[in-house]
């Protein structure tokens, strides 16, 4: 079968291709670059805790030499700190990376990778797609016609993919915009990141006071400044009264000396793609979305879209024609983005229209911060990540299902597990294999030897009824699970979306479950229902202990 092309190798595009090829689905990467990508500290990433294990699973490298995990983060109003976090164990620590720094840990990986080709200086111009596959053509020094199963646009904002596929992009432009800085100072926050809302230095408007300092390694921090609306030009002789003007305002003593890396405007826009999937051509990434405000980060979103598709197109090829589980896709991924896009609208009135706030929100300022907080670490309707409770893919009426924390459709906890050679490991090092994950909540199986329990109590039976699932699974076993009683059974999609919780070994249940997520299985016969067309414009379509008892 062909591969599948992915046109982009950003972040998301070479996310997408890492994640087929531990599926052994082959790949071609068009970049339309040549390949090199440029050092810019003042673009950077923050990324959570679920998109860090995946890169880090994917690549192997460990992100944590590349970029800084926070060690707190305050908010701070004029003077006054009126939040603290330190992260740990309750409250993982975000990542902040360059861009450059998590792009080039993905293309070591690619280049090292026998199932992913990765050719540059390819611009693609033209797309024709059939019931049986796509073909594109590319421009440039490297131009050629390219055969692929799938087409995959993660070439940004400006898509070519999309605009070929006459694909709308409604939105919003320019919600916010701010000025950048990346410099080396020492600055009295060792490791945290801060948020200072109306500092006492800056007295002209609402939005002349919101800042924000990120740290990076070496001692290099990222500084936004947040601008007031409207397109007025940031000079170089603005940005470096910015600068000085916040150090001083930071420091007790004199300022700070520094260096001056880096500087940049960051232009946030929202918008929404009305389709993701057109036949065979699906769309990801900055391609499909664009989010921003508040501290939220578009590639965290872009690279949740690589997780959620890889393992469906991976079933799609290997199996022949999902059409639920690639439809499911864009369902998915676009209601979450679609949440969080709504939450930062309804909030914009609430954060940057003055004293309108003190109608909505107890506490005024202070709820304030913590709504513009969440975005930036990750927590509620503007920060966390997707829940996938209305997926198509979802099973129903399943009359063994009991609750457990982890709701139906949410990314679970990461907990040690037992794998079937007996090893210890970490469930999410489990992710991102193609199959299902059942894990029985088995109380005692961490101290006694595997051999004492295999064979006994529930695990038999337990393990005729995965061999007989639809899709290949995988059963581990778990000492616990948060809100899971002993003898419960946790189904678990290849990207670690919870499907189901069941109360004990129930086949008939379980079966139904696995059938559900999978899709109900491959389409007979040829891509039924699918919007197919040729040329460059196709028409906007379809989108021991307890264990042994």
């Amino acid at each position: 079968m062909d591969p599948v092309i992915i046109v982009g190798a950003g972040p998301v595009g070479l996310t997408l291709a890492l994640a087929l090829a531990r599926q052994e689905v082959p790949s071609v990467v068009l970049d339309e670059g040549p390949g090199k990508d440029e050092p810019r500290l003042a673009r950077t990433a923050v990324l959570r805790e679920d998109t860090t294990a995946l890169v880090e699973r994917l690549t192997g490298t460990p992100l944590d030499e590349l970029g800084l995990r926070w060690a707190g983060w305050r908010s701070m109003r004029r003077k006054q700190v009126t939040n603290e976090v330190t992260f740990g164990d309750d409250e993982p620590a975000p990542l902040h990376i360059a861009q450059h720094e998590l792009t080039g840990a993905l293309r070591t990986a690619v280049a090292g990778e026998r199932l992913v080709k990765l050719t540059v200086d390819s611009r693609l111009d033209t797309v024709e797609q059939e019931p049986s596959g796509v073909t594109v053509h590319t421009r440039g020094p490297r131009g050629t016609w390219w055969r692929g199963s799938y087409l995959i646009g993660c070439d940004g904002p400006r898509s070519t993919v999309r605009k070929l596929l006459d694909i709308r992009f409604p939105g919003r432009t320019a919600v916010e915009r701010h000025a950048v800085a990346a410099l080396r100072a020492e600055l009295p926050w060792d490791g945290e990141a801060l948020f200072h809302r109306t500092p006492p230095w800056r007295t002209s408007g609402p939005s002349a006071g919101e800042i924000t300092g990120r740290p990076l390694p070496d001692g290099v921090w990222r500084l936004d400044w947040l601008l007031p609306p409207g397109k007025d030009l940031v000079t170089p002789e603005l940005l470096l009264a910015r600068v000085r003007e916040t150090l001083a305002g930071w420091s007790e003593g004199p300022p700070p000396a520094y260096d001056l890396l880096d500087t940049g405007v960051h232009i946030v826009h929202h918008r929404l793609a009305r389709r993701w999937r057109v036949g065979r051509v699906l769309l990801a990434g900055d391609a499909a979305h664009l989010l921003g405000a508040f501290g939220t980060q578009g590639l965290d979103e872009g690279l949740r879209d690589a997780d959620n598709l890889a393992w469906k197109l991976a079933l799609a090829w290997h199996h022949g024609p999902h059409e639920a589980l690639l439809d499911s896709y864009q369902t998915e991924r676009r209601a979450a983005v679609s949440g969080r896009l709504r939450a930062a609208d309804q909030a914009l009135p609430l954060l940057r229209g003055g004293s309108g706030i003190r109608a909505y929100v107890p506490g005024a300022a202070r709820g304030h911060d913590v709504l513009l907080s969440d975005g930036h670490l990750g927590r509620g309707p503007l920060g966390a990540p997707g829940l996938y409770d209305a997926s198509p893919l979802a099973p129903r009426h399943l009359e063994a299902e009991v609750p457990v924390e982890t709701l139906p459709g949410a990314p679970v906890e990461d907990v040690r597990v037992t794998a079937e050679d007996g090893s210890f490991v970490r469930l999410r090092d489990r992710f991102g294999r193609g199959a299902l994950l059942v894990v029985l909540i088995a109380p005692g199986t961490g101290v006694w030897e595997r051999r004492h329990w295999v064979g006994a109590g529930l695990m038999p039976r337990l393990a005729a009824a995965v061999t007989a699932l639809p899709s290949p699974a995988e059963l581990l076993v778990a000492e616990s699970y948060p809100g899971a009683a002993a003898h419960t059974v946790l189904l678990i999609r290849p990207d670690g979306h919870l499907v189901t919780a069941l109360n004990g070994v129930r086949p008939a249940d379980l079966y139904t479950a696995a059938e559900a997520t999978v899709g109900g299985g491959p389409a007979a016969g040829t891509d039924a229902g699918v919007e197919v067309g040729t040329g460059t414009g196709t028409a906007e379509g379809a989108t021991a202990g307890s264990a042994a008892k």
